[in-house]
């Protein structure tokens, strides 16, 4: 026979339980009490336990506990308790996609407190009248609606909503341009973070919008410094008591399936193309991870891919794709993407272009990553398309930057392989104009520079890729350090210095190998191996040779074929054969190959 519940003292324990973010114990508690037939939870009990199904991840019951205790509220008179209730029902409606219940429910928090003086449940209206501002790009609005919000939370003494409101009143002056006076701020608020001074939703939500903003600041150092914070925030206390990944119900991770290549030796293969699907509500018995680990993994995972520690963070793009809620399938998104240009960059074409499909499904266009894989595959065509689109879907330049400096980084790349180079020109021009002072932002662009100067063959050329060289060997950037050395080697071989252009591309072929960028690491030893030849470089024919030094002289398939007097299906038949000898996937990088052996300027 049961042993019957102690109502009282199960909710305050449960009360005690939420106090030391021990969620899941007071869910448990909650839950049982609320199912008694003898009493029922009061109104600030069923939003406890909205919160506490929240944190385990019972999204549906956390949504009805919340509909319950807004009822409460109004029956009981307290427009402030059922105005800040509607208000998470807002944000909670608007996580699941039902817009239009999310802002129904907004509305009614704003009729609730509108007739209230000054209180600390105005601070989220405030936020979300900021947020709303700078979305229809309004920024006087958006500031003045972030500065309510930071005096009501000061007023209310909250250390919650005093954090919440400087970093909302930092995402403001960001957007808008005033980068110092707004990392400071942010600085900040992160302090109240870091020092464990606030709860652990608002220290949740901080560590998300921080890292979100620094990521799209390309401000690495932050970036690094409050990841492997909130990383250390997630892991401990909830790892104690946690319930195995529903490996059937989330996205598929974007690792290999098992039997693929790459996969787990002697697996079953299975479709390494599962449909991702949103996990079902847990049991009631089913314990949770802390719910922000995988929202703020992802962000672990971009700092581990820009760090260059690849496998680690194809691991992490994994875990992402088990960890976060069932809202949040966008973050799932953002894994497959990361982990699709791992793939490209180690040659695995297929597994790449499979994990490009799996972000592109789940709602995130899957820019730069697979027009360089297209540009790769020789299909140029399809890789100017589709950063065109891009970029046109990415208007608003200033809410992330470097999102958009990746896009021209890119852009100029292509554009300089089918020997564009007006395009490559405008889309540097562009990259060089981007606001903010980030040396990330400053790197991309003398990187895109440096390319577009060698392919004009103008000897400062050199100048723009030394620091480009500089800045990513500051911040710990091997990969785009060891592309900017091939360009350098290039630049040298064409000013005559023999012996500079050997020692750079002994650097990158190092990087590229301990990286495990395979094709770029094959790429700089056939470089450098040829530099020892007296033949013809690379097992080239003497009409290979003609070909290849048009190319790199900025010729289309169109040109070459005029100037030798032979077919366009000729040339292209040619360029296969050259880019298989000399074991490379591009236009770009063929050229890089014909100046650093002397082979363009001049006829073999």
């Amino acid at each position: 026979m049961a042993v019957p519940v102690d109502e009282t003292s199960a909710v305050a324990r449960a009360r005690d339980a939420a106090a030391r973010d021990a969620w899941a114990e007071a869910y448990v508690l909650l839950r049982d009490a609320d199912r008694h037939p003898t009493a029922a939870l009061d109104a600030a009990d069923l939003d406890l336990l909205a919160d506490a199904s929240w944190w385990t991840g019972h999204v549906d019951e956390s949504v009805t506990a919340r509909l319950r205790a807004h009822a409460g509220y109004v029956a009981a008179g307290d427009h402030r308790g059922a105005g800040q209730v509607a208000w998470w029902l807002h944000f909670e409606y608007r996580c699941l996609g039902r817009p239009a219940a999310a802002a129904g429910w907004l509305h009614r928090s704003r009729h609730h407190l509108e007739g209230e003086p000054d209180c600390p449940e105005q601070c989220l209206i405030a936020w979300t009248d900021s947020e709303e501002a700078q979305e229809h790009r309004d920024p006087e609005a958006a500031l003045a609606a972030a500065r309510r919000m930071e005096r009501l939370a000061l007023d209310s003494g909250s250390p919650d909503l005093i954090a919440l409101g400087r970093q909302a009143h930092a995402a403001v002056l960001l957007a808008n341009g005033h980068r110092a006076e707004g990392l400071a701020l942010l600085d900040d608020a992160m302090c109240a973070v870091t020092a464990g001074e606030l709860s652990g939703m608002f220290t949740g939500w901080l560590f998300c919008l921080a890292l979100t903003q620094c990521m799209e600041a390309a401000d690495l150092g932050r970036a690094v410094e409050w990841t492997d914070a909130a990383m250390a925030w997630c892991e401990v206390p909830w790892s104690q008591h946690v319930r195995a990944p529903d490996t059937e119900s989330r996205p598929a991770p974007p690792g290999p399936a098992p039997g693929a290549p790459g996969g787990p030796p002697g697996a079953a293969a299975e479709s390494p193309y599962p449909v991702p699907a949103p996990a079902p509500a847990p049991t009631p018995d089913a314990v949770t991870d802390n719910p922000f680990r995988g929202l703020c993994r992802i962000h672990h995972v971009e700092v581990l891919d820009l760090r260059g520690a690849w496998e680690l963070a194809e691991a992490e793009a994994a875990r992402v794709c088990h960890e976060v809620p069932v809202d949040s399938l966008d973050v799932a998104a953002e894994a497959y993407y990361a982990a699709g240009e791992i793939r490209r960059r180690q040659g695995r074409l297929d597994d790449a272009a499979t994990a490009y499909a799996h972000a592109h499904e789940l709602g995130r266009i899957p820019q730069p990553g697979l027009a360089l894989l297209r540009l790769t595959q020789g299909k140029a065509d399809a890789a100017v398309t589709g950063l065109k689109l891009a970029l046109a879907c990415r208007g608003d330049q200033a809410h992330d930057l470097l999102g958009r400096a990746r896009l021209l980084a890119a852009r100029t790349e292509v554009a300089l392989a089918v020997a564009d180079l007006d395009d490559a020109a405008e889309a540097v021009a562009e990259l060089e104009a981007l606001p903010g002072e980030a040396p990330l932002l400053g790197a991309v662009a003398d990187t895109a520079r440096g390319a577009l100067d060698l392919a004009r063959h103008e000897p400062a050329a050199v100048r723009p890729l030394r620091r480009a060289l500089a800045c990513w060997l500051e911040l710990r950037v091997p990969y785009e350090a060891a592309q900017v050395r091939m360009l350098l080697a290039a630049a040298d071989r064409a000013a005559g210095d023999e012996e500079a252009a050997r020692l750079e591309l002994m650097a990158a072929r190092a990087a590229f190998e301990r990286l495990g960028a395979l094709p770029d690491a094959r790429r700089a030893a056939a470089l450098l191996t040829a530099r020892r030849r007296r033949t013809l470089p690379g097992g080239l024919t003497a009409r290979e040779a003609e070909v290849l030094r048009l190319v790199a002289e900025g010729g289309t398939n169109r040109d070459v074929a005029r100037a030798l007097v032979i077919s366009e299906h000729t040339v292209a038949r040619h360029l296969n054969n050259i880019f298989a000898k000399l074991d490379v996937t591009s236009r770009t990088a063929a050229t890089a190959y014909a100046y650093a052996h002397g082979m363009a300027g001049a006829p073999a």
